[in-house]
């Protein structure tokens, strides 16, 4: 088994001297004096956004602390899913029928945004509106489907179809769940190569990549801000933070709104295809209904991609390697036939979630930002990037939907962007599960 990323071996990742324009004598892309937006973070939602802004003529600079996409975009499952984290029954109660409606639209909105960027660009990734299966795990989480099903088509138009446990194995061929609920709309793709398409994209539109200069401080000045990296200062009209589960405290008041949680996956060897098509017949997107759940795929060479909240610390070699050992248990409790199949790849990632789970854009001390997506960015951190980017244009980035939300912090101000309350969060989902 290798600690390695499995979509990192299946593109050429950029790397500091990969993207070509501008080098130092280092061979590093050149930083700046002076842009108009400064975009932290080479993520989904940072070069979405410069791809927005450099194709309306800003010049912008993609400030990176790693490698360009070298963060969650490129560790994640690839999914791109309708809805929210949280449960759009949740959203009325909290906010009412009419942005409840905005905000699911614009789930929505974003799987087509990806599409239309992967058209637009010819980026080779994969991309299928191969729909998500939404699985039962216990009898209780079934018989609450057809309410839901129901609940969704009156409120939001939204059609999704109840499976019955009879007809279950049409979708997965596995012994655990009791049913489940097919969403035809959400759809799939190499994250690795969707990033790489990305950047390309910003690039081509005139954004500056500019890897390994990771902020450690901004400060405001007459005009707009002075941030000084790791290669050095550069000064900017605007600013704009799209830098999720690896915010750092140069923005201390955003990074204590933001909880960093690890995320961890396992892919197989290839298996035989007919064996894949058995397992997961259509090849949807598929997870479970538990809090500490999981989810998994497969890739185009028939691995099995099985992810989970197996640890809830960010990534490090202690937790992968643990997180692989529970998530291989995992995936032979699911499919028995798979007992037999190595593992070959294990890694994490850090995702975000804010103290209400759902995602917030808006501006904070003059800083723009949009981050929070809950295990749901790979299409939410491509549209709000995007639409975000658009609102800063029109100087209405507090008008956007998602900044008509209030941005809770912790309770009690108990939390300094240090999460020392994970093991305990851990605990309390495995306990509700076990209750449920």
């Amino acid at each position: 088994m290798k600690e390695r990323i499995f979509w990192h071996d299946t593109v050429a990742m950029p790397t500091d001297v990969s993207l070509t324009l501008g080098k130092d004598s280092r061979g590093e892309r050149t930083l700046p004096e002076k842009v108009d937006v400064a975009v932290v973070g080479g993520g989904f939602t940072g070069l979405s956004a410069a791809l927005t802004l450099a194709r309306h003529g800003v010049r912008v600079a993609v400030l990176e602390a790693e490698t360009i996409g070298w963060g969650a975009s490129s560790r994640n499952g690839g999914m791109t899913l309708t809805g929210l984290k949280v449960g759009m029954s949740e959203v009325i109660r909290d906010y009412g029928k009419e942005t409840a409606k905005k905000l699911f639209q614009y789930s929505l909105d974003s799987i087509d945004t990806v599409e239309q960027i992967i058209q637009t660009e010819a980026i080779a990734c994969g991309f299928s509106r191969c729909g998500h299966l939404h699985v039962a795990t216990k009898p209780e989480h079934f018989e609450a489907l057809p309410k839901h099903i129901e609940f969704m088509q009156k409120e939001f138009n939204h059609t999704l179809r109840l499976v019955s446990k009879n007809e279950l194995g049409s979708e997965v061929d596995s012994p655990i769940y009791y049913g489940g609920e097919l969403d035809e709309v959400s759809g799939g793709l190499n994250p690795a190569q969707y990033v790489v398409g990305l950047a390309q994209a910003a690039e081509k539109a005139g954004a500056l990549l500019c890897a390994r200069a990771q902020v450690t401080r901004v400060e405001k000045q007459a005009g707009g801000f002075v941030l000084t990296t790791a290669r050095g200062k550069l000064s900017a009209e605007k600013l704009f933070v799209g830098t999720s589960g690896y915010t750092g405290n140069f923005v201390p008041k955003l990074q204590k709104k933001v909880i960093p949680v690890g995320s961890f996956i396992i892919a197989t060897e290839p298996l035989a295809p007919e064996l894949a098509r058995q397992l997961s017949p259509k090849n949807r997107m598929i997870y479970d209904s538990r809090h500490y759940l999981n989810y998994y795929r497969f890739s185009d060479d028939h691995r099995l991609i099985f992810g989970g909240r197996a640890a809830f610390f960010p990534e490090n070699e202690t937790t992968i390697r643990q997180s692989a050992e529970i998530l291989r248990l995992e995936m032979i409790r699911t499919f028995p036939q798979l007992a037999q199949a190595a593992v070959e790849y294990a890694w994490g990632g850090t995702i975000d979630f804010t103290f209400d789970m759902l995602p917030h854009v808006g501006e904070l001390d003059g800083i723009c930002y949009s981050l929070g997506y809950a295990g749901h960015g790979v299409a939410l951190a491509t549209h709000l990037g995007k639409t975000a980017a658009e609102a800063m244009l029109a100087g209405r980035i507090n008008e956007h939907p998602f900044a008509e939300l209030r941005f809770p912090g912790a309770p009690l101000g108990l939390y300094d962007g240090r999460p020392w309350f994970l093991p305990f969060a851990g605990l309390w989902y495995r306990v509700l599960d076990w209750i449920e």
